[in-house]
């Protein structure tokens, strides 16, 4: 097991720890002053020997080699994609990494493994940045609650329905809007082998909006076109101002739209982009950016001495709804101690097929990206709790 240490990364420099001293913020915590840290820019970003930070490093180590052996089963080449989720509408790669992760404690590098900086396809994990994006419309007013009707602000054809008009912001971000149509050449019945794969689904009546929860792209794709009309500028742009630079994430990530998806905006063809990879395209990043993106919802939006996104909605996202699973806005919960038992109800995590996850531990101080492994995390989340002394 001594050989499996190599792969926790060493100190860094004291010189260079120096340089990073602005890196650190003063917050109160319970009526003490205490260091806060936060990572520089890009690789820019300090790492502990799990002792450090009051972890056992033998028993993170088995964490790692544990997870080092759940790769996925899926091919490297994405060649079973059309099979699983059906015809592609946007781009694809040729490849991918290897299973591979991060782990932050106290928003220290505690453990790395594998290609973390190949930027791949997330999946559904771009439905929280979705749902940010949700989050900071509502934080600056652009919508003015998220309880009302979408019809009240998007005026495009998507909601003149009897049935659409009734649809919230609030009833897309918890996947139950029952929003009726298509869009970009896919129905929100999902009902066709050629169009959606094994994922297709048997026809249904129609629940009213707000009653009935259903986990599907094409609604939450037409929640992504109605932020891009309100915003009038793509929201991959969006993102990068508002969110992605200002936590210093790397430029190699990529948010693409479908090859059909560009829609007319106050007389500019913009992409409007969509809640994952089921059809091609999405959020294409890496793992140490999403690791990044996991610490800002730990830090309660805040980043140095900044609040990208407000408390009050980091909350709201993350209060479960009254139908179907677990799940906030966009986000899997662990209320209920379902999803993963073997950690804390406040836990909670992005998702995305593959499987992609980004994991946040608030009482534990963790952040964990895991990418490309077949399991839904609950054991290995088991070990690294372990390892916390």
């Amino acid at each position: 097991m001594k050989k499996s240490l190599h792969r926790f990364l060493p100190f860094l420099l004291a010189g260079v720890i120096a340089c990073q001293s602005n890196s650190s913020t003063t917050s109160q915590s319970a009526g003490s002053t205490a260091k806060v840290y936060y990572p520089g820019s890009g690789d820019n970003w300090e790492t502990r020997k799990p002792e450090e930070v009051g972890m056992d490093a033998e028993l993170l180590a088995q964490a790692v080699a544990y997870a080092q052996t759940q790769e996925t089963k899926r091919p490297k080449d994405f060649s079973d994609q059309e099979q699983v989720f059906g015809k592609l509408l946007g781009p694809i790669p040729n490849d991918r990494a290897a299973t591979n992760g991060i782990i932050l404690k106290n928003g220290y590098i505690v453990a790395e493994w594998g290609d973390t900086q190949r930027a791949d396809p997330t999946y559904s994990i771009a439905k929280s940045f979705l749902s940010t994006i949700l989050g900071i419309t509502v934080d600056k007013g652009i919508i003015k609650d998220v309880q009302d009707p979408v019809a009240n602000y998007i005026k495009d054809g998507g909601y003149d329905s009897e049935h659409n008009r009734k649809v919230t912001w609030h009833h897309h971000a918890q996947q139950t809007s029952e929003w009726e149509g298509e869009l970009f050449g896919k129905s929100h019945t999902f009902v066709g082998k050629e169009e959606f794969g094994s994922g297709e689904r048997k026809p249904r009546a129609l629940q009213e909006p707000g009653t009935f929860y259903e986990y599907n792209d094409v609604r939450i794709n037409r929640l992504s076109l109605s932020l891009l009309r309100l915003w009038k500028k793509p929201l991959p742009e969006v993102l990068k101002e508002q969110i992605m630079n200002p936590i210093g994430a790397s430029n190699t990530w990529q948010y693409l739209p479908y090859k059909n998806s560009y829609v007319d905006v106050d007389g500019k063809q913009l992409p409007s982009v969509s809640g994952g990879t089921r059809w091609g395209g999405g959020l294409w990043i890496n793992t140490r950016d999403e690791a990044r993106f996991g610490y800002l919802f730990l830090r309660k939006g805040k980043w140095k001495n900044k609040q990208l996104v407000s408390e009050k909605w980091i909350q709201q996202a993350l209060t479960p709804g009254p139908h179907g699973p677990d799940y906030g806005y966009l986000w899997w919960l662990n209320t209920q101690k379902k999803q993963w038992p073997a950690a804390p109800a406040t836990s909670y995590a992005a998702l995305g097929a593959g499987s992609n996850t980004i994991w946040v531990d608030p009482e534990h101080d963790i952040v964990v990206v895991w990418r490309w492994h077949q399991t839904n995390g609950n054991e290995f989340f088991k070990r690294i709790l372990a390892a916390v002394k």
